[in-house]
């Protein structure tokens, strides 16, 4: 009898693991810091990015790199303010349609002006994976830098409703929205 508890304990414990794991994944899988910053935003120019096997800065297109290394040197590249140098590292993203590259693609065109095509991309990030919320609390946000107050409070609601309540992509659009729950 020891036994079975014991197996159930830990078969409900892998079981939580695997759902805050998945949580994470449709949070975007970023942590609440901007990413840290390296050489790929502080020497590397032209989409170039950071190896550091070979210890320089190398095309991004021809690097070989794969592409969780390639999406968090665009990141960090978007978080600089290096938007057209993030979407060029993103061009050599394999995976096109994962939801985290369309949602980057939008988050630097919108930053770098093109409004309209980053909310493109937004949407297309939420139809590869509409659980991805910080897809919505970027969407949200431009959403109000457009004067839509309704239609983002509608992606504060999504993300609630999706379980990220307690997420930084919740926290960001409803401290954009003035701190204040509307629902």
């Amino acid at each position: 009898m020891i036994h079975s508890k014991t197996a159930m304990i830990a078969l409900f414990s892998a079981a939580s693991v695997f759902a805050l794991g998945q949580a994470a994944w449709a949070a975007g899988e970023d942590t609440t810091a901007p990413p840290e910053k390296t050489k790929t935003s502080t020497e590397c120019k032209a989409g170039k990015i950071w190896d550091k096997d070979k210890k320089e800065c190398v095309n991004a297109k021809k690097s070989g790199l794969d592409d969780d290394i390639l999406f968090k040197a665009a990141r960090e590249l978007a978080y600089a303010g290096q938007y057209e140098n993030s979407l060029k590292v993103l061009d050599a993203v394999k995976d096109q349609n994962s939801a985290r590259i369309l949602n980057y693609r939008g988050y630097s065109n919108r930053k770098a002006g093109r409004m309209e095509l980053g909310m493109s991309f937004y949407k297309r990030a939420l139809q590869a994976d509409e659980n991805y919320i910080l897809a919505r609390s970027y969407m949200g946000q431009a959403l109000l830098e457009q004067g839509k107050v309704e239609e983002a409070k509608a992606q504060l609601i999504e993300i609630r409703d999706r379980g990220g309540e307690n997420s930084w992509a919740y926290r960001a659009l409803l401290e954009s929205l003035g701190g204040v729950r509307h629902y």
